[in-house]
């Protein structure tokens, strides 16, 4: 009844492509590198398939400087896996302060993000590469 008096939500930002949505990432959003956080990025080469079954990626992760160059995997009990070309998001497990400048992020490929972002809620995620054992985590 009073639907009217509520603010009404914006339209979603619909990319013509996955690379035009990393370029506004890359440009308007902060993409802070923080535990458990994950930060858009681009599939940009398929590397080798480690021995646990990790599936190795040359990633280009969303900063303010245009992307910086990392190499993330899926987890080995992951039944799917993103193409070169895809827009992804890089989940974020572990900041190693002892380990030098762009090796120092460790996660995984957790889900393929679709090129719409919706105001408040983020990237919309196309499908889920984060394997079902894997329990989210949930603060209060």
């Amino acid at each position: 009844m009073f639907g009217w008096l509520r603010k009404k939500d914006k339209e979603p930002l619909v990319f013509a492509s996955n690379v035009a949505a990393f370029d506004y990432a890359c440009r308007q959003l902060p993409n802070a590198i923080l535990l458990e956080a994950d930060i858009p990025a681009l599939v940009e080469e398929e590397g080798e398939v480690g021995q646990e079954g990790e599936h190795y990626f040359r990633l280009r992760l969303a900063d303010k400087s245009g992307g910086r160059e990392i190499w993330g995997c899926t987890l080995k009990e992951s039944t799917d896996y993103p193409e070169v070309g895809d827009f992804v998001g890089f989940r974020i497990v572990k900041i190693a302060s002892d380990m030098p400048e762009g090796m120092n992020i460790i996660g995984f490929i957790s889900v393929k993000l679709a090129p719409v972002l919706v105001e408040k809620k983020g990237w919309k995620i196309d499908r889920s590469f984060t394997p079902k054992n894997i329990k989210p985590v949930v603060r209060f």
